[in-house]
């Protein structure tokens, strides 16, 4: 482990996320979303980021959703009046499924299979950055991912985040002791997983071995802030947007926070 690169942590998480892939291309979920986006005003995004969206002025405006996987938030984008053009992706076989669902929704979006860390030069610049659950905590280098990400907006442009709250990646909800830390929130080591990833709270047998981490909501703020990006609002939530496993956290007289939402805009040019 002492030897492990970032290159080596984001090859060995896109082998993990495409060893996964077929599991969200089976069964009902997957055939029922199919016909959903095929139906007008198409959106599976919760009333929590409607709003901010909304809130934003953003219509006719131009988005990228970096770590989209299958596109589905990035399609429904559409809904809000919001131009999805560019998903990125590393893990080719939610790309494929990506493309099922832009062309059943009759959208032409651009889907690009790449690690963030090296992006090709033509990828262009947008209004929007959207980033949701299941980005951040595989990534291994928090600065460089957020200059990254300044780097995909047109100056004045907008990122938004909407995220599990750091805070509760440090419980196990399957195990014996649930309420107990299981995690040190300051632990920067790789956290290796080596089940399947899935989002329906079942087990579904070994996968490739991948690699999360635990980043503080402090670097976060921190990351973004350094890479030229203002930050606008930062909202913290009890409620979950996590698998289902997670729910027993929610609902309770002594609430941690189990979510959150980041809006930040690229600085502009202030010379004189």
């Amino acid at each position: 482990m002492a030897s492990i690169t970032n290159k080596n942590i984001t090859a060995a998480n896109r082998a993990a996320w495409n060893a996964s892939a077929h599991l969200h291309a089976e069964g009902d979920h997957w055939e029922q979303l199919l016909e959903r986006a095929a139906c007008p005003g198409f959106s599976v995004l919760d009333p929590t980021l409607i709003a901010i969206l909304g809130g934003l002025d953003l219509t006719g405006k131009s988005a990228v959703q970096i770590g989209c996987n299958n596109a589905r938030e990035l399609i429904s984008l559409a809904s809000l009046g919001i131009r999805p053009e560019l998903g990125i992706d590393q893990a080719s076989g939610f790309l494929v499924q990506a493309k099922r669902l832009a062309d059943a929704a009759g959208l032409d979006v651009r889907l690009l299979e790449a690690d963030i860390y090296d992006l090709p030069p033509d990828v262009g610049q947008f209004d929007l950055a959207l980033i949701t659950i299941g980005v951040l905590n595989w990534m291994p280098d928090l600065p460089e991912f957020f200059r990254v990400t300044s780097g995909l907006l047109v100056p004045g442009g907008r990122l938004v985040i909407y995220e599990t709250h750091p805070f509760l990646e440090v419980f196990e909800p399957v195990s014996p002791t649930p309420f107990e830390p299981a995690f040190s929130y300051f632990d920067r080591r790789p956290q290796e997983v080596t089940e399947a990833i899935t989002y329906d709270g079942k087990d579904h047998g070994e996968g490739e071995a991948g690699y999360w981490f635990i980043h503080p909501l402090g670097e976060i703020v921190t990351a973004c802030a350094q890479a030229g990006l203002a930050i606008v609002e930062l909202r913290e939530y009890g409620h979950t947007i996590r698998e289902p496993e997670y729910d027993l956290y929610e609902g309770r007289p002594a609430q941690i926070p189990m979510s959150y939402s980041l809006v930040a805009q690229k600085l502009t040019s202030t010379k004189g």
